[in-house]
C-alpha cells in the first residue's frame, strides 16, 4: 500500500477592503441625523474588517484537519516488524561423550532470542504435499491498522525426529560458532537441527510499547504430526524463546582446540532473510578462556557481551 503525502492547505487572500458606497440624494430631501448616518455607514465597514480574520481562521482549522488526516494515513498500514534480540551465552558446561578411551568434549551452552520489536515474528509453514519432507517458511507480518502481509521463503521447517525432539524445527535460525579471540576465522560451528519457536519465557525489564499481554505461540509445534501440511510458530513481542545446554545441539566441540582464549559467538537471523526493525542487536558473544588438564579440559568466562559478536576483555 503506498503512503499517502500529507495534504497541502491551500492559502487563501481577500480582496481590498473598499468603503461603502452612498448615492447622492437630491436638493432638499430629508436629510438623517448625522449620528444616523454614522451608524449605518459603520456597520458594513466592521464586517469588511471582520471577513478576511474570519476567512484565516476557516482556513487554519481546514489545514489542522487536513494535516491530522494525513498522519493517520501515513501510520495507517506501517508494518509492525519484530525486533530479535540475541542473548548473550549462559549456563556454560563441558561435558564428555563417547567411550572412555577416546572421549569427545562439548561445550554446552544455554541460548536465546527475544522478540523486542514493534510486531510478533510470525512463521507461517507450507508445503503442497506429502512428498515433501520441508515446508516454506513466509514470515507474516502486522500492519497498523491495516491487513497482514507476507515475506515469502525466510527460511525452511523440517520435521525433527531424535531422542528429545519430535515435531517441526525452523532451520538456522540460529548460529553458534567458536573463534580465537581477535579472528574472523571460525575454527567450530554448530550442528544444530533447527528450532521450534514460541513465547517461552517473559523478556520483563523493558518497556515495549506493543508488548503481548500474554503468549500467544504455546504449541509444541507439530509433536508427532508428521502429516502436517501448514505450521504457525513464532515469538511475541515482550516474549523470548531459550534452550538450555546439551539440548539437541546446544553445544560445540572442544576437542582439538588448544589452550587459549576463545570466543563462543551466537548470532540470529544471520542470512537477515527475516525482516527486523533492525539488525544490530542479531549477535552476541562470551569470551572463555581453556585449559587442558591431564587431558581433560577446563573452561573459564571472562566476560559476556550483548549486541557484539567480538567480545574481549
Amino acid at each position: 500500500m503506498a503512503d499517502v503525502a500529507p495534504a497541502r492547505a491551500h492559502r487563501t487572500t481577500t480582496g481590498a477592503r473598499s468603503e461603502p458606497w452612498e448615492p447622492r440624494r437630491p436638493l432638499g430631501a430629508h436629510e438623517p441625523p448625522a449620528r444616523a448616518r454614522l451608524g449605518v455607514a459603520s456597520r458594513p465597514v466592521v464586517v469588511l474588517r471582520l471577513i478576511p480574520a474570519l476567512l484565516a481562521a476557516v482556513v487554519l482549522a481546514v489545514a489542522a484537519v487536513l494535516v491530522s488526516a494525513s498522519a493517520d494515513a501515513g501510520s495507517a498500514g506501517r508494518a509492525r516488524l519484530p525486533d530479535l534480540d540475541q542473548e548473550a551465552p549462559s549456563s556454560l558446561v563441558v561435558t564428555r561423550v563417547g567411550p572412555p578411551e577416546q572421549p569427545e568434549y562439548l561445550l554446552g551452552f544455554r541460548s536465546a532470542v527475544r522478540n523486542v520489536g514493534d510486531g510478533p515474528l510470525i512463521i507461517d509453514g507450507r508445503r503442497e504435499g506429502l512428498d515433501s519432507d520441508t515446508m516454506v517458511a513466509n514470515q507474516l507480518v502486522d500492519r497498523a491498522g491495516g491487513p497482514r502481509t507476507e515475506v515469502e521463503g525466510v527460511g525452511r521447517l523440517r520435521y525433527v525426529v531424535s531422542p528429545d525432539h519430535r515435531h517441526w524445527h525452523l532451520l538456522r535460525f540460529q548460529r553458534y560458532e567458536l573463534r580465537r579471540a581477535g579472528s574472523n576465522v571460525a575454527l567450530v560451528t554448530d550442528r544444530k537441527t533447527g528450532f521450534c519457536l514460541g513465547d517461552r519465557y517473559s523478556a520483563g525489564g523493558r518497556a515495549l510499547r506493543n508488548r503481548a499481554p500474554r503468549p500467544a505461540f504455546t504449541s509444541r509445534c507439530g509433536l508427532e504430526r508428521t502429516e502436517l501440511l501448514g505450521i504457525r510458530e513464532g515469538i511475541s513481542v515482550g516474549y523470548g524463546d531459550d534452550y538450555s545446554a546439551n539440548l539437541e545441539g546446544q553445544y560445540l566441540s572442544l576437542t582439538g582446540l588448544a589452550d587459549g582464549r576463545y570466543v563462543l559467538v551466537h548470532r540470529v537471523n544471520s542470512g537477515r532473510r527475516i525482516r527486523e526493525t533492525g539488525y544490530h542487536n542479531n549477535a552476541a558473544s562470551a569470551l572463555i578462556a581453556l585449559r587442558w588438564r591431564s587431558g581433560v579440559p577446563y573452561v573459564r568466562v571472562l566476560a559476556r557481551c550483548p549486541d557484539n559478536a567480538r567480545c574481549s576483555d
